[in-house]
């Protein structure tokens, strides 16, 4: 902070030098003009009274004319020459009034005053210190335990109190540590500073709302419910608002209601969080099955998978190596986003693989979801997955997604042009 403050003096000092430099040259200039204009007119004095002892010479008959007008021309000739060396440089007078003084010391001091007002309302000493002040390794390259990581974080969070992501972090870990008060607590202040309109807000709100419902014995109140709608009505499809409705329908024997949350939340579930939901889904369907109700067919808990042996064809061995990249991947016939990819090397090859959801490039685009797709194995000279000339590559297209059971055979055996 010292280095701050003296910065912000200095650039003041230069702002002040700024201003009042140009009333101390002004000022000069005055000063020096008058002297020169003293001088130009005693030298015409000296010329007038030089060139009346020449008058009275010549009429004494001590000059005659000839030498008398030579003098005089000679007398003239140096009066225009000093006139011209101490001729003012500019055409107006230089006054530099004490009003104009008192205005240029009373700017002076407003430049420091207004940049130090407006630094206190829009500048950021205080990070600046916070960031300043904050060691750099609190525990001298010793792996902290949980307990000092949360009262290091703690320490941080009385700091920079506005700090959404390390309030959603403390809440994450407190969570994992069944804390779930504390971490209901954090993820309330994360979202208290996280803007309503941030990409994240509903998913931090359906995590606040789930660890209020454990922390109330997995129970749902009013709090609970308002928090669980107020989720979906930014995100219809939140999975823990969505899960948690699940389970409140689910404990109070409504099977079929917690079956149709369970699988809306699939639509956005991660592949860990999808294990979890068909597992609701199937205990939900079994015990409606067990009181003799009828179930349909659950398009969702379908094994949807694609099981490959990939291979190089003998006659490409040659302009591979074994460290060469290999993209493996499933996409809808024509499309371009894959909905399943692996990524291996040419030593891996021949190869056996399983494209599955597990594998999907993004929550909204999944193997399940498509009919048929096109397979493709490409063998990447650059290393990266946009096809390029001289790449090798592989394709069967198309490929029924469900209901498939044999093993396909995917030979990379022809360049990319």
């Amino acid at each position: 902070m010292t280095a701050l403050w003296l910065g912000i003096a200095l650039l003041s000092l230069l702002a002040v030098v700024f201003v009042l430099v140009p009333v101390y040259r002004g000022r000069q200039i005055e000063n020096d003009i008058q002297p020169d204009v003293d001088r130009r007119q005693l030298n015409i004095t000296i010329y007038e009274e030089r060139l009346a002892e020449l008058g009275a010479e010549r009429a004494a008959g001590t000059l005659d004319q000839e030498n008398y007008d030579s003098l005089k021309l000679e007398l003239e000739r140096n009066l225009l020459q000093d006139v011209d060396d101490t001729a003012v440089p500019s055409g107006k007078s230089v006054h530099v009034t004490r009003q104009s003084i008192i205005t240029a010391f009373l700017l002076a001091a407003l430049v420091p005053a207004m940049g130090l007002a407006i630094y206190a309302k829009y500048g950021r000493s205080g990070d600046l210190a916070v960031a300043m002040s904050r060691p750099a390794d609190p525990f001298n390259g010793r792996k902290p335990t949980v307990e000092e990581a949360i009262t290091a974080l703690q320490e941080r969070l009385k700091q920079e109190p506005e700090n959404p992501e390390g309030w959603y972090l403390l809440a994450n870990t407190f969570m994992s540590m069944q804390n779930f008060a504390a971490a209901a607590d954090g993820y309330g202040k994360a979202l208290k500073y996280l803007p309503a309109d941030a990409p994240q807000y509903a998913g931090v709100n359906g995590q606040y709302a789930q660890a209020l419902f454990f922390a109330n014995s997995g129970k749902m109140n009013p709090q609970i419910r308002a928090e669980v709608d107020k989720t979906l009505g930014v995100d219809p499809f939140d999975v823990t608002a969505l899960g948690l409705l699940g389970i409140e329908s689910y404990e109070s024997g409504d099977y079929r209601a917690a079956m149709e949350f369970w699988r809306k939340g699939l639509t956005n579930a991660s592949a860990e969080q999808a294990d979890s939901l068909k597992s609701g889904i199937i205990s939900a369907r079994d015990k409606l099955i067990a009181a003799g109700e009828t179930v349909a067919d659950i398009p969702e808990l379908a094994e949807v998978k694609i099981q490959l042996a990939v291979s190089l064809s003998p006659e490409l061995q040659s302009r591979v190596t074994p460290d060469m990249t290999v993209f493996i991947f499933a996409r809808p016939v024509g499309g371009r986003m894959p909905l399943a990819a692996k990524r291996v090397t040419v030593a891996d090859l021949p190869l056996s693989i399983v494209l599955d959801d597990s594998m999907a490039m993004s929550p909204q685009a999944k193997l399940s979801g498509a009919e048929t797709v096109e397979v493709t194995a490409r063998i990447s000279a650059s290393g990266q997955p946009t096809p390029q000339p001289g790449d090798l590559s592989g394709t069967i297209s198309p490929v029924a997604v469900h209901d498939q059971v044999d093993i396909l055979e995917l030979s990379i055996d022809h360049i990319v042009e």
